[in-house]
């Protein structure tokens, strides 16, 4: 009876709270039922109340599956100075880095299987269960690189919560292994989704060599800037978790080298497009300059060019960075202006022009932003769940016991 009796402590920790628990809990609900109420639309009715067509097939789901998957390979920087580095003020964070890995891991798979038109065929690419057309098709090895990425962290994380919540010392012995192999894997996820777009030779736009790379950098800019943020709300939240301030300026600092890779591989690319002038431009002309009229694009990707290039600045500068103003400032611009520019920024203008020279401008419906939304809240439940679980095993409030620890008792 014990195993159940754990379960209900559980179960009681994770769905008793405050008034602004259940507020949050009833919001992030609503638009759950929101996102729920569309995409069954989108299923009885199909993709075409969505605005994407031929023209333009990947559209505003695949360009948060981009932006979410930069947020999970982005864990990778608590882990290498925390287990790598034994760097002691993120050690103590890095498992609620890792706990966002999974919540974003999970956004990202359900953005897959919202953008499939026929979700009945998902079971075509299960491992183990479908024909994945392994190793030939880069899906197949992007569904493998998210769950295995997916496995680590929440192996990782529930190893160290089970050992705390037990009062034991979790063994780096057992879960070295899987760090190790974190970091690696934690580099293919955004390398093997930067594939899916680079393997596409038809589309000059995606065909760079280094959209790999500028996809890394763009993910070790965005996801870090998501978690100070969240640590900083974690730590108002719940006083009893120290979260040093140390933590949260060195995470900045990593945050400012690399934005400064980001941008420069994008002056990179704008260089060698604009300089060359070649028939393969008119992608680019499109996005920051428009093309034959269409604009749409022009002023979001301006926005974002602006916006990175201050928050490189304010996270360059050690007076601007250690500042939790101007420190905020800098993560809200670098999230904002990363996900317009890995975003649709990336994923539209690789269609524009079409393959016979019509511009099909497109711009997410409805139904689009209200299923992103009811996902994005799906992934924000989830990850507040996790954290009503952690946080009391984290600060000791929270421990079970087997039978012989509460016989000996």
């Amino acid at each position: 009876m014990l195993p159940i009796k754990n379960f209900l402590i559980v179960l009681k920790q994770v769905t008793v709270g405050n008034k602004y628990y259940y507020a949050w809990l009833g919001f992030l609900g609503l638009l759950i039922f929101i996102g729920v109420v569309s995409y069954g639309n989108q299923l009885h009715k199909g993709l075409i109340v969505t605005a994407m067509r031929d023209q333009v097939s990947w559209g505003f789901y695949i360009a948060n599956f981009t932006f979410l998957v930069g947020v999970a390979a982005a864990a990778v920087l608590l882990v290498i100075p925390a287990y790598i580095y034994n760097f002691k003020p993120i050690k103590e964070i890095v498992l609620f880095g890792e706990l966002l890995a999974v919540s974003a891991i999970i956004m990202c798979m359900l953005f897959v299987t919202i953008d499939m038109g026929r979700i009945d065929r998902l079971w075509h690419v299960i491992p183990f269960v479908g024909k994945m057309n392994f190793p030939s098709s880069l899906l197949a090895w992007d569904i493998i690189v998210l769950n295995g990425y997916l496995a680590i962290n929440l192996f990782i994380s529930f190893y160290a919560l089970y050992q705390m919540s037990h009062n034991r010392e979790y063994s780096l012995k057992i879960i070295m292994p899987l760090i190790i192999l974190s970091i690696p894997w934690a580099v293919s996820i955004h390398t093997v989704t930067a594939f899916l777009f680079n393997g596409l030779s038809a589309r000059p736009f995606w065909n760079a060599s280094i959209l790999a790379p500028r996809f890394l950098a763009g993910a070790f800019c965005s996801g870090p800037a998501v978690m100070i943020i969240i640590f900083q709300v974690v730590r108002k939240v719940a006083p009893k978790v120290e979260i040093d301030n140390k933590a949260i300026f060195k995470i900045a600092e990593l945050v400012a080298y690399a934005m400064g890779i980001n941008l420069f591989l994008l002056g990179a690319e704008l260089f060698k497009e604009f300089y060359s002038g070649s028939v393969h431009l008119a992608p680019m002309k499109y996005l920051y300059f428009g093309l034959h009229g269409h604009n749409g694009m022009v002023p979001w990707m301006w926005a974002a060019m602006i916006f990175n290039v201050t928050a490189f600045f304010l996270f360059l500068r050690p007076q601007t960075r250690e500042n939790m103003f101007t420190l905020n400032i800098a993560c809200v611009l670098i999230i904002i202006g990363v996900y317009i520019e890995k975003g649709m920024g990336l994923s539209v203008p690789g269609f524009v022009p079409g393959t016979l020279g019509e511009i099909y401008e497109y711009a997410p419906t409805f139904v689009e932003k209200a299923v992103t939304v009811g996902v994005w809240a799906t992934g924000a439940l989830i990850y507040t769940l996790l954290m009503k679980f952690a946080i009391p095993i984290y600060t000791g409030e929270l421990r079970f016991y087997t039978k012989e620890e509460t016989s000996s008792n």
